[in-house]
């Protein structure tokens, strides 16, 4: 088992109060609202629709720059570490280029076992020029989502359960996270739970930083709305590629696009469990607390 903890803490109970991953999950749940508080002041429309194109980017980079605040505040002055490992800069962008292509060619995967199988038909295509605000809106996403989801949930789960447990939590709650979106279903939140849950927590284990994850994550929305025009999480894409969808929702996933397929589901889930697999076998797997106790 891979040691959790790099540096020991002072023999404090306030230390130990502060440290645990319970107590600093809710202090950065609390820098999380009073960020996106203080951006609301300052940007006091921001909410989804109210902005278009590149002045959407804009205000997701904004508030993007205030979730990197907070998590940067978490780490350098409430836990105290000497460098936030997650985004250390040595070789980050081989990382994420590396994540980029890989959720490039998973998705690709999926879109060519169901246009083969007759649930998607290209009917026309777009301008290149579709590609460009989707890649930024994409990569900022995969950036703020990989940050809460596995630099701040499940390293801290993973701190307190241990891999296997923190590994079922932040995967049950990514899923959660996306059932309040358009078009989403029972069937849709289970399957991001497994596809993405599973593979990207195992790809932050595998490399314990979240540049390969916020790529794989970028790339995956990015493919699935700007390359082949499907509907990313609910929300209608328009892409390089216009297709028809046609057959079984279990083959295509409908109305909220791939993700909810049992083909994604499928190919993700094998995926991520490969990724388990190497995880485990380079000693990345964290045991419980009581059990490094």
């Amino acid at each position: 088992m891979k040691p959790i903890e790099p540096n020991t803490p002072p023999n404090s109970i306030v230390w130990r109060v502060v440290h645990f991953p319970l107590t600093l999950l809710a202090i950065a749940i609390a820098l999380i609202i009073a960020g996106s508080t203080a951006s609301h002041l300052v940007l006091p429309s921001n909410r989804p629709g109210d902005f278009s194109g590149w002045a959407q980017v804009v205000v997701s980079a904004a508030n993007a720059g205030i979730i990197m605040l907070a998590y940067w505040i978490l780490v350098r002055f409430v836990e105290r570490r000497r460098e936030v490992a997650d985004f250390a800069t040595r070789g980050w962008l081989a990382e994420l280029g590396g994540g980029f292509g890989a959720g490039i060619v998973l998705f690709s995967l999926v879109f060519v076992i169901i246009l083969v199988l007759g649930g998607y038909r290209i009917v026309g295509t777009n301008s290149p020029s579709v590609l460009l605000l989707p890649l930024a809106t994409s990569l900022l996403t995969g950036l703020v989502e990989e940050t809460l989801f596995r630099g701040i949930f499940f390293r801290l789960m993973e701190r307190l359960f241990g891999s296997w447990i923190a590994l079922a939590l932040s995967g049950a709650l990514f899923g959660a996270a996306h059932l309040a979106n358009p078009n989403a279903t029972l069937f849709a939140g289970i399957a991001i739970a497994l596809e993405a849950g599973i593979m990207l927590a195992a790809l932050y284990m595998l490399t314990r930083r979240l540049w390969a994850a916020i790529g794989l994550h970028a790339a995956w929305n990015f493919a699935q709305g700007a390359l082949y025009g499907i509907p990313v999480s609910g929300f209608q894409q328009v892409g390089l590629l216009k297709p028809a969808v046609s057959g079984s929702t279990l083959l295509t996933g409908g109305a909220f696009g791939a993700e909810a397929s049992l083909t994604a589901v499928i190919v993700d889930t094998l995926f991520g469990v490969a990724l388990l697999v190497l995880a485990y076998r380079r000693g990345n797997f964290v045991a419980p607390m009581w059990a490094r106790r």
